[in-house]
């Protein structure tokens, strides 16, 4: 009888772990990088106003390889919700970095990603 009872829990919570897996799965794609039909770079509606963030000091051991990259909004498919500022750091000495920003075009606002130029 034990082990009838002993399979039934492990079943259970086999079935369970796996659920609450494939839940947390189903219910943020857009924190796994996953878009379930939605092009995440493309929003129906513009982006709120850009927070202003404090920009803390540059670490002090390469404060000549970083770069402050401002944050932004980012669009889930569902609403927005703010990426924070960081330092980025060089991939070489001249490089410029180039911020990302929202353009407005005919199927929406499109996220343009930042780059190093």
């Amino acid at each position: 009888m034990a082990s009838v009872v002993t399979k039934a829990v492990i079943a259970g919570a086999t079935a369970l772990a796996l659920n609450l897996a494939i839940g947390s799965f189903a219910a943020h794609p857009a924190e796994l990088g996953v878009g379930v039909g939605v092009d995440l770079n493309l929003a129906p509606g513009a982006p709120p106003p850009p927070r202003v963030e404090p920009i803390p000091p540059p670490p002090s051991e390469r404060v000549e390889r970083v770069v402050w990259v401002h944050g932004h909004w980012s669009w889930d498919g569902h609403g927005w919700g703010w990426i924070p500022g960081h330092y980025a750091e060089r991939p070489r000495r001249e490089a410029r970095w180039r911020e990302g920003h929202w353009d407005h075009g005919p199927s929406g606002w499109i996220w343009v990603e930042g780059d190093w130029r």
